[in-house]
């Protein structure tokens, strides 16, 4: 059965909601987060947000959000608020909330791909508003067996090598237990960074991401180097317009190649296959347009016998609850890179925060995206 009728056959087994509804509004909120630690893609301790609401005819309404992150992608939140406001939101007012592959097919009409899927991180919001409102818990609307908490990463960004050590044993305090590092553009800094690390954690699961950071070259020159450090995958080694390097990486056969930004909808996912350039995916719903498409790419990527390593863009709230029901549906054991609960401070719009413990994070069970925001305080928030 191909990746496509598999995915079909779970659109067709999958209830609708007790009741279809047209969507009546969709509102933006601009509601940006303080930041706490060094990341390489903050800027000026704030972390970009736009929350969603999406309310239907009979009263009923979910919220999402949108992460945008400029220095990681092209999309910034004033972006964002007008993509939706202006674009997006005229084409799904009136149309059945329950049709989320419909709601799809009219925001990529309103604003068309490129090279692959325009404006996904603005899309995401409206997507995970639209599963918030299934009104039952998504791992059972798409009938799976969630896991009940996910395993993290702890991500190690030093500015020195000095700072390693630090940050690998303030991870370790906090209960973590495995470790992704950021890499590039110096590999000799690389190289003495991961030796550290794996010094400290022996028996971790060991990631690294470039983040598309090296030249083809300096990619081909340091993936051996790190799986003799005993790496277990190396996420996005290079930029990712610079195929033939993927492809010879994957022909190298050193460690293990993810992709990561090159990869925004399961259109290009099956070409990348087919073309023989990775060995997985590190999938980030926030990156894909929503949950709808991060679902077939994983079903397609696992019938290819690929890794689904789990992933993120440092989300808050309503972006990192529906990661973690994607994660969970789908039994992804691996840590995953989920490092909101590290880098945001406990700001938080959500009635009962989530938050990571010992090195793992509990999935909420909830229906939808299984939290419930603060309104009142999202409003007051955005107005200011």
């Amino acid at each position: 059965m191909t990746s496509r009728r598999v995915f079909l056959s779970l659109l067709a087994s999958a209830p609708l909601r007790a009741k279809a509804s047209p969507i009546r509004s969709i509102e933006t909120f601009r509601v940006d987060y303080p930041t706490q630690g060094r990341f390489r893609f903050f800027r000026n301790g704030v972390r970009f947000s736009v929350f969603v609401k999406v309310t239907c005819e009979d009263g009923s309404s979910g919220w999402g959000q949108s992460v945008p992150m400029p220095t990681w992608s092209y999309e910034t939140p004033e972006s964002v608020v007008t993509a939706i406001r202006e674009y997006m939101a005229p084409a799904l007012i009136g149309r059945d909330s329950a049709d989320i592959q419909g709601a799809h097919r009219a925001m990529n009409a309103a604003i068309s791909p490129s090279f692959s899927t325009g404006m996904p991180i603005a899309k995401a919001g409206i997507d995970l508003a639209l599963h918030d409102l299934i009104r039952q818990p998504l791992a059972a609307f798409w009938k799976r067996t969630p896991l009940k908490e996910l395993t993290l990463s702890w991500t190690v960004n030093p500015a020195t090598l000095e700072d390693t050590e630090k940050s690998v044993e303030e991870g370790k305090r906090l209960g973590y237990r495995h470790f992704n590092v950021k890499l590039a553009p110096d590999p000799k800094f690389d190289i003495e960074m991961c030796r550290i690390v794996r010094r400290l954690a022996p028996n971790a699961f060991f990631w690294g991401d470039a983040n598309g950071g090296y030249q083809p070259e300096q990619a081909l020159a340091v993936a051996p180097k790190l799986a003799d450090l005993g790496m277990n995958v190396f996420e996005q080694p290079v930029a990712a317009n610079r195929l033939t390097a993927f492809r010879d990486l994957k022909k190298l056969g050193a460690i293990p190649i993810l992709m990561d930004e090159g990869v925004v909808s399961s259109v290009e996912l099956r070409e990348f296959i087919a073309l023989g350039l990775l060995d997985g995916i590190a999938m980030k719903p926030a990156r894909t347009g929503g949950l709808f498409d991060a679902r077939r790419q994983i079903e397609l990527a696992r019938e290819n016998g690929l890794m689904v390593l789990g992933s993120g863009l440092t989300d808050p709230d309503l972006s990192l609850a529906a990661s973690l029901q994607l994660y969970a549906a789908y039994g992804i054991s691996e840590p995953c890179a989920l490092n909101g609960p590290q880098f945001l401070s406990a700001v938080s719009y959500l009635q009962r925060p989530l938050a990571a413990r010992s090195g793992a994070i509990a999935v909420p069970a909830g229906s939808g995206l299984g939290v419930e925001v603060k309104e009142d305080d999202i409003r007051a928030r955005a107005a200011r």
